[in-house]
C-alpha cells in the first residue's frame, strides 16, 4: 500500500462542610509507607496465565527481539505512580528484547494536542511500531488507522481506543474492574438499604467510561443509592476537593473510587469520628496497596499495570518480528484485601522502590541505544 496518506501525520496541527480542610487531605494523601514498595524485578516474569483473545492461556513472550526495533509508547501522563509503573514496565521490557524505546508522557487528560505531537514527533524519528494510551477513546484514532493501514504495527494499552484499526491490545476492561469491586461489596454483611459514593475520574477517558458502564450494570437491582463525586483528574488535589464536597453532603456507607479519590477519601475516615465508611479502590497504585495492607481500605482491585505494559512491548515485537500476534492480551483481575494481600505478587501492579517516572527520548535514526541494550544483555542460550 501506497504510504502517501500518513503524510498526514505530519501535517497536522497541535489546537492551539464541616470537613477536613483540602491542605490537609492533601498531605494525608501523600504519604506513602514503604511496606507499598516492591524489590527489583525478577530475571524471568513469564509464563503466566492471562486471557488471551478471550481464553485463558499461558501467555510466553518473545525471549528477545529479531531486530533493534525502535518502539514510541504514549502515555496520558506521569503525575501518579499508577503510570510510573506502566513506564517501568515498558522500560523493562525493552532492554529484556533489545529494542529500543521512547516513552512520553502528555502531561494530563486535557493535553491532546501534546500526545497528537507526541505521536508526529515518533514518525519523523522512524518509529517502527507505536504503543498508544490514549488520552480520549477517540482521540489519536485518525492517526492510529493512518499507522495501521501502512502496516505499522499499533498496540492499544490500558486506556482503550475505540478504532477497530489497532494490531493488538494489551488492556483489561475497566467495566470488569468496577464489576469485581462491585461483587466484592456485595458479598459483605448489610442490613437495608445502603449508600454508594463514587468518584470515577476524568470525564471522557475511555477507561472512565468504561468503568461506569460496569458499576452501573453492577448495581441494577441492588439496594444502592449512588451518589456521583463527580469527574476530576486523577490528583491530589483535584480528588481531595471532589471528596471534601461528597463527604459535605453524605456520609456514604461504601465508597467506590479512583486510587487517588480513594487514597484521599480512607485518610479522611480513618479516626472513625466522620463515620464509618468503607473504602475500596477500582484500580491499585501505591497507596492503595499500603492502605490495604493496613487495613484502611476494604480493598483495592489490580489490572496488573506493569505486566499490560510488558506484553504490549511484546505484541509490538511479535508484529514485527513476525507479522502476527494474539488480538487482545489481558491479566487476570485481583481483588486484593487486608486478608490476602500478602499472599500477591506486587511486582506485577507496582514499579521498584525508589522508581520514579521514565522519560526517555528516542534517539536519531541511526542511534546506538538499542544496540546497547543487547550488548548489556547475556547471549540466549542455544541448547
Amino acid at each position: 500500500m501506497a504510504l502517501a496518506p500518513i503524510n498526514l501525520l505530519l501535517m497536522l496541527k497541535p489546537l492551539s462542610l464541616p470537613a477536613l480542610p483540602i491542605a490537609a487531605l492533601l498531605l494525608a494523601a501523600m504519604a506513602l509507607p514503604a511496606a507499598a514498595q516492591t524489590e527489583p524485578a525478577k530475571a524471568q516474569w513469564y509464563p503466566l496465565q492471562m486471557m488471551v483473545d478471550g481464553k485463558p492461556a499461558s501467555f510466553e513472550p518473545p525471549t528477545v527481539a529479531g531486530k533493534l526495533w525502535r518502539l514510541c509508547a504514549l502515555l496520558p501522563h506521569g503525575k501518579d505512580h499508577y503510570w510510573w509503573g506502566v513506564a517501568w514496565g515498558l522500560s523493562e521490557e525493552a532492554k529484556r528484547l533489545g529494542v529500543e524505546i521512547g516513552i512520553y508522557d502528555a502531561g494530563g487528560y486535557d493535553k491532546l494536542a501534546m500526545q497528537k505531537q507526541q505521536l508526529r514527533d515518533c514518525y519523523k524519528l522512524k518509529a517502527d511500531a507505536y504503543i498508544i494510551a490514549a488520552i480520549a477513546a477517540d482521540g489519536l484514532n485518525a492517526e492510529a488507522e493512518l499507522l495501521y493501514n501502512n502496516h505499522i504495527p499499533v498496540i492499544d494499552l490500558v486506556n482503550g481506543m475505540s478504532t477497530s484499526k489497532v494490531s493488538s491490545r494489551s488492556l483489561v476492561h475497566f467495566s470488569d474492574m468496577t464489576r469485581a469491586a462491585v461483587a466484592f461489596m456485595l458479598k459483605q454483611p448489610v442490613q437495608g438499604k445502603q449508600t454508594l459514593g463514587w468518584f470515577p475520574g476524568p470525564e471522557g477517558a475511555a477507561w472512565v467510561t468504561d468503568a461506569e458502564t460496569g458499576l452501573n450494570t453492577a448495581l441494577e437491582g441492588q439496594p444502592f443509592t449512588l451518589y456521583h463525586g463527580g469527574y476530576g483528574m486523577t490528583e491530589t488535589f483535584a480528588q481531595a476537593d471532589l471528596v471534601r464536597k461528597m463527604v459535605a453532603a453524605h456520609h456514604p456507607d461504601y465508597i467506590i473510587a479512583n486510587a487517588v479519590a480513594a487514597t484521599v477519601a480512607s485518610k479522611y475516615f480513618t479516626d472513625g469520628k466522620r463515620g464509618k465508611t468503607k473504602v475500596i479502590s477500582f484500580y491499585s497504585n501505591p497507596q492503595t496497596i499500603a492502605l490495604t495492607q493496613e487495613g484502611a481500605l476494604q480493598a483495592t482491585v489490580t489490572d496488573s499495570p506493569v505486566l499490560q505494559a510488558r506484553v504490549a512491548v511484546d505484541l509490538a515485537v511479535r508484529w514485527l518480528d513476525t507479522g502476527n500476534a494474539p488480538k487482545r492480551v489481558s491479566p487476570i483481575i485481583k481483588v486484593l484485601t487486608p486478608e490476602n494481600i500478602k499472599d500477591a505478587d506486587l511486582e506485577q501492579t507496582l514499579p521498584p522502590a525508589n522508581q520514579w517516572m521514565i522519560h526517555q527520548q528516542l534517539s536519531p535514526i541511526d542511534g546506538a541505544t538499542a544496540r546497547i541494550f543487547r550488548n548489556l544483555r547475556p547471549a540466549p542460550k542455544t541448547e
